[in-house]
Protein backbone atom coordinates (compact mmCIF):
# COMPACT_ATOMS: atom_id res chain seq x y z
CA UNK A 1 0.00 0.00 0.00
CA UNK A 2 1.46 3.29 -0.84
CA UNK A 3 1.93 5.79 1.91
CA UNK A 4 -0.06 8.41 2.85
CA UNK A 5 2.71 11.11 2.18
CA UNK A 6 6.00 11.81 0.70
CA UNK A 7 8.76 13.38 2.25
CA UNK A 8 10.58 15.83 -0.09
CA UNK A 9 13.57 17.90 1.14
CA UNK A 10 11.49 20.82 1.03
CA UNK A 11 7.81 20.00 1.27
CA UNK A 12 5.73 17.39 1.99
CA UNK A 13 3.38 15.58 -0.47
CA UNK A 14 0.11 14.47 1.42
CA UNK A 15 -1.25 11.88 -1.00
CA UNK A 16 -3.99 9.78 0.90
CA UNK A 17 -7.27 11.64 -1.22
CA UNK A 18 -5.59 11.34 -4.30
CA UNK A 19 -6.19 8.43 -6.78
CA UNK A 20 -3.02 9.03 -8.53
CA UNK A 21 0.35 8.82 -6.12
CA UNK A 22 3.55 10.83 -6.07
CA UNK A 23 5.75 8.90 -9.02
CA UNK A 24 9.08 8.52 -10.39
CA UNK A 25 8.06 9.73 -14.10
CA UNK A 26 6.20 12.91 -12.62
CA UNK A 27 8.90 13.86 -10.66
CA UNK A 28 11.29 13.25 -13.87
CA UNK A 29 9.01 15.92 -15.48
CA UNK A 30 8.84 18.53 -12.28
CA UNK A 31 13.15 18.38 -12.40
CA UNK A 32 13.27 19.26 -16.09
CA UNK A 33 10.81 21.06 -17.35
CA UNK A 34 12.35 24.49 -18.33
CA UNK A 35 11.28 27.26 -16.08
CA UNK A 36 14.01 29.26 -16.42
CA UNK A 37 12.45 32.44 -17.51
CA UNK A 38 8.88 31.47 -16.61
CA UNK A 39 7.06 33.81 -14.16
CA UNK A 40 3.82 32.83 -14.53
CA UNK A 41 3.02 28.96 -14.85
CA UNK A 42 -0.18 26.58 -15.10
CA UNK A 43 0.01 23.05 -13.78
CA UNK A 44 -3.35 21.02 -15.49
CA UNK A 45 -4.56 18.46 -13.73
CA UNK A 46 -2.32 19.15 -10.34
CA UNK A 47 -3.53 15.99 -8.53
CA UNK A 48 -1.14 16.04 -5.27
CA UNK A 49 0.07 19.55 -6.24
CA UNK A 50 3.52 17.83 -7.01
CA UNK A 51 4.04 19.74 -10.03
CA UNK A 52 3.26 22.92 -8.93
CA UNK A 53 5.31 22.60 -5.67
CA UNK A 54 8.40 21.49 -8.02
CA UNK A 55 7.97 24.13 -9.75
CA UNK A 56 7.74 26.84 -6.65
CA UNK A 57 10.80 25.71 -5.39
CA UNK A 58 12.61 25.55 -9.38
CA UNK A 59 11.11 29.04 -10.15
CA UNK A 60 11.67 30.96 -7.04
CA UNK A 61 9.90 34.20 -8.67
CA UNK A 62 7.02 32.60 -10.35
CA UNK A 63 3.38 32.44 -9.60
CA UNK A 64 1.87 29.18 -9.86
CA UNK A 65 -1.50 28.23 -10.64
CA UNK A 66 -2.87 24.80 -10.91
CA UNK A 67 -6.54 22.83 -11.87
CA UNK A 68 -7.79 19.88 -10.80
CA UNK A 69 -11.27 18.16 -11.53
CA UNK A 70 -11.30 16.18 -8.73
CA UNK A 71 -12.92 17.88 -5.85
CA UNK A 72 -10.82 15.70 -2.92
CA UNK A 73 -7.43 15.78 -4.99
CA UNK A 74 -7.50 19.31 -5.35
CA UNK A 75 -8.55 20.34 -1.74
CA UNK A 76 -5.35 17.98 -0.69
CA UNK A 77 -3.55 19.82 -3.37
CA UNK A 78 -4.65 23.23 -1.82
CA UNK A 79 -3.55 21.70 1.67
CA UNK A 80 0.31 20.66 0.61
CA UNK A 81 0.86 24.08 -1.14
CA UNK A 82 -0.55 25.80 1.90
CA UNK A 83 2.02 23.66 4.13
CA UNK A 84 4.47 24.80 2.07
CA UNK A 85 7.21 27.84 1.89
CA UNK A 86 5.46 28.96 -1.32
CA UNK A 87 2.14 29.13 -0.16
CA UNK A 88 1.92 32.37 -1.49
CA UNK A 89 2.65 32.11 -4.75
CA UNK A 90 0.44 28.69 -5.68
CA UNK A 91 -3.13 28.76 -6.09
CA UNK A 92 -4.98 25.69 -6.52
CA UNK A 93 -8.45 25.84 -8.95
CA UNK A 94 -11.28 22.81 -8.54
CA UNK A 95 -12.52 23.31 -11.73
CA UNK A 96 -11.74 21.64 -15.43
CA UNK A 97 -9.35 22.75 -17.72
CA UNK A 98 -12.57 23.89 -19.71
CA UNK A 99 -13.69 26.17 -17.17
CA UNK A 100 -11.22 27.50 -16.22
CA UNK A 101 -10.39 28.82 -19.78
CA UNK A 102 -13.63 30.53 -19.60
CA UNK A 103 -12.54 32.58 -16.43
CA UNK A 104 -10.14 34.32 -18.30
CA UNK A 105 -7.03 34.15 -16.31
CA UNK A 106 -4.23 35.28 -18.72
CA UNK A 107 -1.68 34.15 -20.44
CA UNK A 108 1.40 31.81 -18.55
CA UNK A 109 5.00 31.35 -19.53
CA UNK A 110 5.27 27.82 -19.06
CA UNK A 111 2.20 25.07 -18.54
CA UNK A 112 3.11 21.93 -17.51
CA UNK A 113 0.39 18.43 -17.42
CA UNK A 114 0.63 14.82 -16.40
CA UNK A 115 -2.33 13.98 -18.33
CA UNK A 116 -4.39 11.34 -18.45
CA UNK A 117 -3.58 9.20 -20.97
CA UNK A 118 -4.89 5.34 -20.88
CA UNK A 119 -7.34 6.04 -24.09
CA UNK A 120 -8.50 2.70 -25.35
CA UNK A 121 -7.55 0.29 -21.74
CA UNK A 122 -9.54 -1.28 -19.30
CA UNK A 123 -10.65 1.38 -16.91
CA UNK A 124 -10.30 1.04 -13.24
CA UNK A 125 -13.69 -0.01 -11.20
CA UNK A 126 -11.87 2.70 -9.11
CA UNK A 127 -13.93 6.34 -10.36
CA UNK A 128 -11.45 8.52 -9.17
CA UNK A 129 -8.37 6.50 -10.85
CA UNK A 130 -10.14 5.86 -14.00
CA UNK A 131 -10.61 10.06 -14.21
CA UNK A 132 -6.94 10.18 -13.17
CA UNK A 133 -5.35 7.60 -15.68
CA UNK A 134 -8.31 7.68 -18.58
CA UNK A 135 -8.23 10.50 -20.94
CA UNK A 136 -12.14 10.34 -22.11
CA UNK A 137 -14.29 13.36 -24.36
CA UNK A 138 -16.01 14.28 -20.72
CA UNK A 139 -13.00 14.64 -19.00
CA UNK A 140 -9.33 15.72 -20.79
CA UNK A 141 -8.74 14.87 -24.65
CA UNK A 142 -5.61 15.83 -26.05
CA UNK A 143 -7.42 17.91 -28.35
CA UNK A 144 -8.92 19.94 -25.58
CA UNK A 145 -5.83 19.69 -23.93
CA UNK A 146 -3.38 21.28 -26.84
CA UNK A 147 -6.29 23.70 -27.98
CA UNK A 148 -6.47 25.09 -24.32
CA UNK A 149 -3.03 25.42 -24.06
CA UNK A 150 -2.12 27.07 -27.14
CA UNK A 151 -5.04 29.63 -25.71
CA UNK A 152 -3.45 30.19 -22.34
CA UNK A 153 0.33 30.34 -23.53
CA UNK A 154 2.48 33.56 -24.07
CA UNK A 155 4.31 34.59 -27.63
CA UNK A 156 7.30 32.21 -27.11
CA UNK A 157 5.86 30.44 -24.02
CA UNK A 158 6.05 26.49 -23.91
CA UNK A 159 4.12 23.25 -22.87
CA UNK A 160 5.98 20.24 -21.34
CA UNK A 161 3.37 17.29 -21.09
CA UNK A 162 4.49 13.52 -19.95
CA UNK A 163 3.20 10.62 -21.54
CA UNK A 164 3.95 7.23 -23.00
CA UNK A 165 5.81 7.00 -26.53
CA UNK A 166 2.36 5.98 -28.35
CA UNK A 167 0.39 8.19 -26.77
CA UNK A 168 2.63 11.30 -27.26
CA UNK A 169 2.81 10.58 -31.16
CA UNK A 170 -1.08 10.81 -31.15
CA UNK A 171 -1.03 14.24 -28.85
CA UNK A 172 1.80 15.46 -30.95
CA UNK A 173 -1.01 15.11 -33.92
CA UNK A 174 -3.14 17.16 -32.08
CA UNK A 175 -0.68 19.82 -30.93
CA UNK A 176 0.08 20.53 -34.54
CA UNK A 177 -3.53 21.48 -35.33
CA UNK A 178 -3.56 23.59 -32.48
CA UNK A 179 -0.26 25.70 -33.41
CA UNK A 180 2.25 24.03 -30.71
CA UNK A 181 5.41 21.92 -32.01
CA UNK A 182 7.77 19.83 -30.44
CA UNK A 183 10.74 21.35 -29.93
CA UNK A 184 12.72 19.03 -27.10
CA UNK A 185 12.39 15.50 -25.89
CA UNK A 186 13.43 13.74 -22.95
CA UNK A 187 13.22 9.86 -22.85
CA UNK A 188 12.78 8.40 -19.92
CA UNK A 189 14.19 4.69 -19.60
CA UNK A 190 14.10 2.21 -16.80
CA UNK A 191 17.73 0.97 -16.91
CA UNK A 192 20.44 2.31 -20.43
CA UNK A 193 19.24 0.54 -23.65
CA UNK A 194 16.06 -0.52 -22.30
CA UNK A 195 12.55 0.55 -23.91
CA UNK A 196 11.32 3.80 -23.29
CA UNK A 197 8.96 4.06 -20.23
CA UNK A 198 7.58 7.66 -21.16
CA UNK A 199 8.28 10.69 -23.45
CA UNK A 200 9.00 13.65 -21.89
CA UNK A 201 8.30 16.79 -24.66
CA UNK A 202 8.44 20.03 -24.45
CA UNK A 203 5.90 22.36 -27.28
CA UNK A 204 6.63 25.60 -28.50
CA UNK A 205 4.78 27.92 -31.18
CA UNK A 206 7.44 27.24 -34.10
CA UNK A 207 8.45 24.40 -36.06
CA UNK A 208 12.21 23.15 -35.90
CA UNK A 209 14.69 20.06 -35.16
CA UNK A 210 13.93 18.36 -31.96
CA UNK A 211 16.42 18.30 -29.42
CA UNK A 212 16.83 14.52 -28.18
CA UNK A 213 17.97 13.56 -24.89
CA UNK A 214 18.10 9.94 -23.11
CA UNK A 215 17.38 9.31 -19.44
CA UNK A 216 17.98 5.99 -17.65
CA UNK A 217 16.35 5.75 -13.72
CA UNK A 218 18.58 2.84 -12.66
CA UNK A 219 22.65 2.25 -13.67
CA UNK A 220 22.61 -0.95 -16.05
CA UNK A 221 24.29 -3.37 -14.03
CA UNK A 222 22.35 -3.47 -10.31
CA UNK A 223 19.03 -1.25 -8.92
CA UNK A 224 21.03 1.39 -7.92
CA UNK A 225 19.89 5.14 -9.48
CA UNK A 226 22.07 6.10 -12.30
CA UNK A 227 24.11 9.27 -11.64
CA UNK A 228 21.90 11.67 -14.26
CA UNK A 229 19.18 10.55 -12.28
CA UNK A 230 20.77 11.49 -8.96
CA UNK A 231 21.59 14.77 -10.00
CA UNK A 232 18.33 15.74 -11.44
CA UNK A 233 16.73 14.90 -8.52
CA UNK A 234 19.11 16.11 -5.66
CA UNK A 235 17.66 19.27 -4.91
CA UNK A 236 14.62 17.02 -3.96
CA UNK A 237 14.82 13.44 -2.60
CA UNK A 238 15.69 12.46 0.56
CA UNK A 239 18.10 9.99 -0.06
CA UNK A 240 20.05 11.92 -2.36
Amino acid sequence: MANSWFQFKHFRVEQGACAMKVCTDACVLGATAPLATAKRILDIGTGTGLLALMTAQRAPEAFIEAVELDSLAANQAAANAAASPWASRLRIHVLSLQQYVVTAPGLFDHIICNPPFFRHSLQSPDAARTTARHTTPDTLPFSTLCASAAKLLTPGGQLTILLPPPEMQHLEREAAVAGLYPSHRITLHHRPGSKALRHITTFGQSAGLVATQALAIHQSTDEGYSTEFRELLRDFYLAF
